[in-house]
């Protein structure tokens, strides 16, 4: 034990013991190598986003590049996060924590479900994941996540440069965001993983309990079920080496009347070419007879989207991605309303979504992306004042910088 001289004088005097000197400095070692374990990461997401041709005032189907933020620059979001991973240890503990500042965290919600907003940010500062993360040695190991952590459900993610696009797809609008409960997961054999898990609501505030639409009564046992899995080709298949195959379903009361059930089903595939990999996304959700959900809007009770992905690795620096998506549903999808209450009209868009990477600086996403949406039903969508409003156009820039 080292004490500097002001510990020893006054363990001499009788002010303090060197016994919870020792105790102290103890408990100051176990955190310093606890936080040395911690890294902190984190990214500025940033746009440009311009709508080509006259009529701002609709977009439907956009999920952070819509209405609000046209024709004009944007702050997207800050995130800031810190994570302790598991290790290899039997008994392996860690934690994750991100938070959200900026005008896309309303996604994850500025509200716990006990009520009351954080701080004074409001709708501008969420948390996205808050779990302790724990290992538990049977067979393999099965992983947990214990507390609010993203759903597993999705091609695509909340984080921008995860994604091979900027803007995101229609099936990413129609999944669930976030739960809270625990999640855990499980390594059956090196092709093979699995998951499944239990939370409050099928998607929601945090803390938030489960409600059925129409005051009807809710039983105590009535969570949300989660359960999944990965399927991964061996080196034995060649150029296929390393395709995946993902599926999962979330089902749970999520403020209709009835469980909201969302399905997933995803690949990724590499091809024979280098640098080129193919993907394909189907996303479906069903919210019972007469359902209502934020996602799928006030009359509607089902939606599904498809959408095909393609990755060219052209040189060092440039990345090209294009991706096609269709989603359709009942009267309401996408908050798409043809015939009001009781229609049986079903709204069907279409989206061509074209982006050039192109790495310039060091820890930086910039790219460029054209977007061009359709509707097949021949109503005037997008916009209002003029123009072929069947169609529109956008072109944005996308800088984020992470660390």
């Amino acid at each position: 034990m080292k004490c500097n001289k002001w510990t020893l004088a006054l363990a001499a005097g009788g002010v303090v013991s060197l016994g919870s000197v020792v105790q102290a400095e103890e408990a100051q070692n176990q955190v310093l190598t606890a936080l040395s374990q911690t890294t902190l990461s984190g990214y500025v997401d940033t746009s440009a986003i311009w709508k080509l041709g006259t009529g701002n005032a609709a977009l439907p189907g956009r999920a952070y590049d819509g209405v609000g933020k046209l024709d004009g620059f944007n702050l997207n979001v800050v995130k800031l996060g810190l994570e302790k991973a598991l290790d290899e240890a039997q008994w392996s503990a860690g934690y994750k924590v991100d938070l959200l500042f900026g005008p896309d965290a309303v996604t994850y919600q500025g509200t716990f479900g006990s009520g009351g907003s954080i701080g004074s940010f409001g709708d501008d500062f969420a948390i996205q994941n808050a779990y302790a993360e724990l290992r538990a040695p049977v067979g393999n190991g099965i992983d947990l996540k214990v507390g609010a952590f993203e759903s597993p459900l999705g091609y695509e993610a909340f984080d921008a440069g995860k994604n091979p696009n900027y803007s995101r797809s229609f099936g990413y609008i129609l999944g669930p965001k976030q739960h809270t409960g625990v999640l855990a997961s499980y390594q059956v054999v090196d092709a093979l993983s699995i998951y499944g898990g239990v939370a409050n609501t099928h998607t929601g505030l945090i803390n938030g309990r489960p409600f059925r639409g129409g005051g009807g009564p809710v039983a105590e046992s009535e969570k949300t079920y989660l359960g999944g899995l990965t399927l991964t080709a061996p080196e034995s298949l060649g150029f296929l080496s390393g395709s995946t195959l993902y599926a999962g379903v979330v089902d749970g009361l999520s403020g209709a009347p009835h469980d909201t059930t969302s399905m997933y089903a995803g690949a990724t595939i590499p091809t024979p070419l280098e640098g080129l990999t193919i993907g394909a996304s189907w996303d479906y959700r069903f919210d019972g007879v007469n359902g209502v959900t934020p996602a799928v809007g006030d009359n509607g009770n089902w939606a599904t989207a498809i959408a095909g992905y393609v990755s060219y690795q052209a040189s060092e620096k440039l990345k090209i991605n294009d991706r096609f998506d269709y989603v359709t549903g009942s009267d309401g999808t996408l908050g798409i309303n043809l015939g009001g209450a009781g229609s049986d009209k079903q709204p069907e868009l279409i989206s061509n979504t074209f982006t050039l990477d192109y790495s310039l600086w060091a820890n930086v996403i910039s790219r460029a992306e054209f977007r061009w949406d359709h509707n097949l039903t021949g109503d005037l969508l997008y916009g209002r004042g003029g123009g072929d409003r069947k169609n529109a156009l956008t072109l944005a820039a996308n800088i984020i910088y992470r660390f």
